[in-house]
């Protein structure tokens, strides 16, 4: 198997000569150029698989080759060095296009992590293929198709990435699908709700700690960076971390490392950092709930997922294969099939809780339905029924998810009532409900009912 080629450019003999070394152990063969002159000559007659450069350059600066290989070497990772504490120039390099970046003093260990993740991409092309990716986004809109372009490129880059979307439109989904597709897909994918973490757990969850360093601390316990080391950490509702948190994760992303509570040094830790939030975080900053500094390393490039409303040709297929997938879970078979009516109105509707909503929609009317086939009349759109996107305000981010609860409910107090009714046998309560035993266990555990 031929070794991987990587091409070093820095104008400093020492720097070069470390480099080399490093990842001549780590078996790959190297090249070296100390200016951007030579360096887009070597580049123009000879393949590479990683660019290493700095940002100073005695004839123009990293930037300048950042920019030049996203123009014409697109398939070449190109990772830069930066001074000490320069983040700027780190943050205008991953703008630009850089795969990642390392600070000077060059921390070896973080130099072969990235080395080995940008040597490990696989080629774009393969994005393309006929492998099956294991997430994906249901829908041929020209919405879908834009944002699965922008995920293919975003997974060639460890570039910090903010997700925008409203409240259940599947920005989960686009980072699961931002890891899978890049070069940390064989390591791990860990998802946090901010917003469901106490305020005084923060610390502890995120960066671990030692036995003793405060009361209830029996053992020394591992924080989620530690845990996400070497894959991709998701901070979903971003917009819910604390102030004082805020300024923790800033120096982690800058650092690259982590404290343990009661420790007494930093821990290197190497994740990609997704995020994502519904709430508008440059209006969160005027009102000071939200650190700007942060806001400019977490959002080096942002990514907005549609709302469903923007891409109602999609709604057939996703509801057909929503639909299948409930059938399957609740052991409903047949899979009832969506008739005309009411392929329809789940078109007209406007869905100010996405996705998410659509799900409970479909999940409520198979729970209901006699028979092999759904129609309008067995959907249940709440107060919007009918509803067209015209006649409709959208929903603000902070009420989009009001109706799929009020749905869910609903249905749990169909479900009580018929267990009352019944003094608490399901067999009974589901045979009143139209339901199987097996469907009524699942409603049970969905809506947490004891």
């Amino acid at each position: 198997m031929t070794s991987k080629h990587v091409l070093i450019v820095d104008d400093e003999p020492d720097i070069c000569e470390l480099i080399e070394i490093t990842l001549t152990r780590m078996g790959l063969t190297t090249q070296s150029a100390h200016n951007l002159t030579d360096a887009r000559l070597i580049l123009a007659s000879e393949n590479f698989d990683l660019c290493l450069t700095d940002m100073r350059l005695p004839d123009g600066n990293g930037t300048e080759l950042v920019a030049l290989v996203q123009e014409k070497y697109p398939q070449l990772p190109i990772a830069v060095i930066t001074a000490h504490g320069n983040m700027e120039s780190a943050v205008k390099a991953l703008k630009a296009g850089a795969f990642d970046f390392v600070s000077k003093p060059v921390d070896l260990k973080i130099l072969r992590n990235l080395v080995a993740a940008a040597t490990a991409l696989p080629p774009a092309a393969s994005a393309t293929s006929n492998d099956t990716p294991q997430t994906d986004i249901t829908g041929n809109s020209l919405a879908v198709s834009h944002l699965k372009t922008q995920i293919s490129k975003l997974a060639r880059s460890q570039a910090p990435v903010f997700i925008h979307g409203e409240s259940g439109s599947g920005k989960e989904r686009v980072a699961r699908m931002i890891h899978e597709q890049g070069a940390r897909a064989e390591a791990g994918f860990t998802p946090v709700n901010c917003g469901a973490i106490p305020a005084e757990l923060m610390e502890s969850e995120f960066f671990g700690h030692l036995k003793g360093s405060f009361t209830g601390a029996d053992s020394d316990k591992q924080g989620l960076f530690q845990a996400a080391n070497g894959g991709t950490l998701f901070l979903d509702e971003i917009a819910e971390l604390p102030l004082h948190m805020q300024v923790k994760l800033l120096r982690v992303i800058q650092e690259k490392a982590v404290k343990p509570v009661g420790g007494q040094r930093e821990l290197p830790v190497d994740v990609r950092i997704l995020s994502a939030s519904h709430k508008n975080l440059a209006a969160l900053i005027k009102e000071g709930r939200f650190r700007e500094d942060l806001y400019y390393r977490i959002n080096v490039i942002e990514i907005t997922v549609p709302a469903l409303r923007d891409r109602h040709e999609d709604i057939p297929p996703l509801a057909k294969q929503i639909l299948a997938q409930l059938a399957q879970k609740t052991g409903h078979s047949p899979s009832p099939r969506l008739d005309a009516s009411a392929l329809d109105a789940l078109i007209q509707y406007t869905y100010p809780g996405n996705i998410r909503e659509l799900e409970n929609i479909l999940e409520r009317a198979l729970a209901l339905v006699e028979g092999d086939r759904l129609s309008a009349s067995d959907l249940r759109f709440g107060n919007r029924a009918q509803a067209k996107p015209e006649d409709t305000e959208p929903a603000n981010d902070e009420t989009s998810p009001a109706e799929p609860l009020d749905l869910a409910s609903q249905e749990k107090t169909s479900i009580m009532q018929a267990l009352e009714k019944t003094r608490w046998n399901k067999t009974a309560a589901a045979k009143l409900l139209g339901l199987s035993l097996r469907q009524l266990r699942y409603r049970l555990e969905k809506l947490g009912i004891d």
